[in-house]
Order: structure tokens, then sequence, then C-alpha cells
């Protein structure tokens, strides 16, 4: 088949790789210069199966911005009545049997992605930044006692989910600070770290290399189903030098997968299809090694707070916090400071803040987000028209997995992961 793709994010680029892969005609779309610079670019890392689960009692939890409480989610302004309903069933989602399935349910393509991201790292001998072993840190006994439920969830599935005692944690990340209250932590084994961006460039190389064609300041501006099969895509180009004109062209393809994220919403519109995503911005920042005898050896989950602390070669990434209806402007300096204040807390002196040396890279990325934690993956009720999306802040952790599985569905076979529970129909899509 003849696919257009849109969007050059880590989801797309893994959905093109997959669909050249199976011999497909691909051609991937991207409004921005080069690949993975929105969402994908300085993520926070994590890809070990485990670290999604609701490690508190108040990751459902409701808070404003300035609020330093916990792992909620924070609203940056007040809600429409609309707007209201799918914070309702974000809050439900979190709650009762339908938590503990949906936990379920990503768990094992957290798994699944992981092992597909691994064999395309293998297979083509990438060299990017990636480390194993992960630890939820837990503070005091309560937060200890709340996470045995999800790290029961986790063995029952058979991952690696082993309680420890301060000092075992200690003993696995030495940099700890001493003077930090530390009850014990959760370890979560197998590669849990590995560069996003990194690995988006190197395989848009190698998808390149197998045929498929990447199309930059190209922005897919409408889709129109045609009788009988195949889409036309109306595509905008934009100025690539100062004082030129964007200009519209019009190119069909059998199918279109929209990998697009909150964009995707006005896209889709038109046709119909009304995405029940809503923005939802994750901060994070990144700064040089000091000395790494201070700095983590792989990455920690801090439970309180939903913030995590990764080494990624000779740079630390602190990354976490999910504020509700901020989509675009500077990152959020509350957010950050929480970074900030997170990081100082674990591993002081770990990192370059200031002088000379010092480089901080401070980034927002705005992750769009379904209500029931699940992504939107599959065909839409349109012929040709097929969704990845809605991954939230998962969406590096499940991209190789959810790509594989639709490009196992595209063509006609059956994947080797149950996609029920991110079927778009159960949307009305």
């Amino acid at each position: 088949m003849k696919i257009a793709i849109a969007g050059a994010g880590v989801v797309g680029i893994t959905c093109a790789h997959e669909l050249t892969l199976d011999g497909h005609e691909v051609t991937v779309f991207e409004r921005r210069s080069t690949v993975a610079e929105e969402a994908s670019f300085a993520n926070g890392a994590l890809i070990a199966p485990g670290w999604t689960a609701p490690w508190t009692l108040d990751h459902q939890r409701l808070e404003w911005p300035w609020s330093s409480h916990g792992a909620g989610l924070k609203l940056s302004r007040l809600p429409s009545a609309g707007e209201w309903n799918w914070l309702r069933q974000w809050r439900r989602a979190g709650q009762g049997p339908q938590s503990s399935s949906n936990h379920a349910q990503m768990h094992h393509w957290l798994r699944y992605s992981q092992e597909r991201q691994q064999s395309i790292t293998d297979q083509y001998q990438f060299e990017h930044d990636r480390s194993h072993g992960m630890l939820v840190l837990l503070r005091t006994e309560q937060e200890a006692t709340a996470a045995s439920a999800p790290a029961q969830q986790l063995r029952d599935l058979g991952l690696t989910a082993r309680l420890l005692s301060a000092d075992e944690a200690r003993a696995l990340e030495p940099s700890l600070n001493t003077e930090t209250p530390l009850y014990g932590a959760v370890e979560l084994g197998g590669e849990a770290v590995a560069n996003c961006r990194e690995f988006a460039v190197l395989l848009r190389a190698q998808t390149q290399r197998l045929g498929s064609r990447f199309e930059f300041n190209t922005i897919v501006s409408r889709i129109e189903p045609q009788p009988g099969s195949g889409v036309n895509l109306t595509l905008t180009h934009t100025a690539s030098h100062p004082g030129d004109a964007p200009k519209d062209t019009s190119e069909r393809f059998d199918a279109v997968v929209v990998c697009a994220g909150v964009a995707a919403v006005g896209l889709l519109a038109p046709l119909g299809l009304k995405l029940p995503l809503q923005a939802v911005a994750g901060h994070s920042l990144s700064a040089a090694v000091r000395e790494p005898m201070d700095a983590p050896q792989s990455a920690v989950l801090d439970a309180r707070h939903g913030i995590s602390i990764a080494r990624l070669g000779q740079r630390v990434r602190v990354a976490g916090g999910a504020e509700w209806g901020r989509e675009s402007g500077p990152p959020s300096k509350a957010a950050l400071q929480r970074l900030y204040s997170a990081l100082a807390d674990w591993f002081p002196g770990a990192v370059r803040l200031g002088g000379p040396a010092g480089s901080v890279q401070e980034w927002q990325g705005v992750q769009a987000t379904v209500a029931d934690g699940m992504p939107l993956l599959g065909a839409s009720r349109l012929p040709g028209v097929w969704l990845n999306l809605g991954h939230g802040q998962a969406g590096w952790s499940v991209a190789c997995g959810a790509a594989r599985a639709l490009a196992d569905r595209m063509g006609g076979r059956v994947p080797d992961i149950d996609m029920a529970a991110c079927s778009p129909q159960r949307h009305g899509l």
C-alpha cells in the first residue's frame, strides 16, 4: 500500500519503520523542520514496565499548579463545562476495577514495546544513551503500604517488582541523599531508560535507508476519504525561507496514519471524528553531570511527586508533573521548580547548574491524553484513516510496540498483543 503518516515524533517514526519493513510505500509528513521536535524531544526517557503504575493513593487528585501536594493532575486554568466531563472521566478511570484493568493493559504494552525497542536497537546496533534498573522511592511507611498493591499486580503479570528496604535501595543507588527520609523502594528490573530523541533520529535514518520518504515543513491540513478506497491529503508546505509563502498541494494515498498528537483534534474534526483528547503538559530539565559518583546509576521515581531522575550518558534528566490545559507558552515556573527541588532532595550536587560549565535545558512538551489512559490505536470508522494517538505520558514507553501492532493490523495479520482496550471504536471513532 501507499501510506502517509502525519507526524514525525517517535510515534510516527516507529510507525513508518514497521510499515516500511512490511513492504509498504511510506511517506511521513512533519510540520517541523526535523524529527522529534515536540513531545518526543526531552521527555522522561522511561521505558520500564511498571513506572506508570498508581504508586500513590492520590495519583488521580486534581490540583492547582501552585500546589506541591503530590503527583496529581494540575489544572492550569478553570475548565469549561465540557472539559469538566473529561476530567471526571479521568478521575473515574483511576478508581476501582477499571483502574486495575487499564493498568494491567498498559503494563502489557510497556513490556511488549520494551522488547520491540530492544530488538530494533540490537538489529541495527544503535548507540544511544540507555541504562537498566529503576527504583520507585518511598519516603514513608504509608507510601510503602500504598505501593504494595501495584507492586503485587506487577508480579502477578510476571514483571519484576521487588520490595527493598532503605539500605537495600541505597546500595543500588549509593548517591541518594542520606539526609532525605527514605523508608524503602520498589525495584523494577530490565532496561529502564533510553534516550527517546536519539533513538528517533537513528531510526529515521534507518527507515529512510529502507525506502521511506520524509517531507518536513509540511502540514497535513486536510484529509478526504475517497469513495471506494483511498484518501486525498491536502498538504501545506510552510515557508522554509523568510518571505516565502505557504503552498498547498494534493496527494492521494491508500491510507493515512494520524500520529499528530493534539493537532489531530482539529485535523479530524471536519470528518466527524471527535477525538476525546486533552492537552496535558509535562516538563523536564537536563543538565551535565558534575561528579559521576553523585549522580544516579540509572533511574529513580519519586512516588510522592511523580518525578523521575534518570541518567542519560553524561547528563541527568529530571522529568514529571502533568499540567492539564497548558497547550502553549513557556515552561511553567512552578513545574520546573518542583523538578529542581526533587533533584536537590535526592541527588544534591549531581549536576552543573551554573558557572562556565553549567548548561541546563528546561523543556515543556504537550502530550495528547485520553481520559481512560489508553491510546487510540487502530482503524477509525472512516475507510483508510488509521489512528496512533493519545499515549499521554507513556508515548515513548509504548511507541515501538504500538507501531508493530498497528502494522500487523494494517497488513491483515493478528498482532502479538490484544488491541481491544486501545480500539478507537470504544469512543465511536
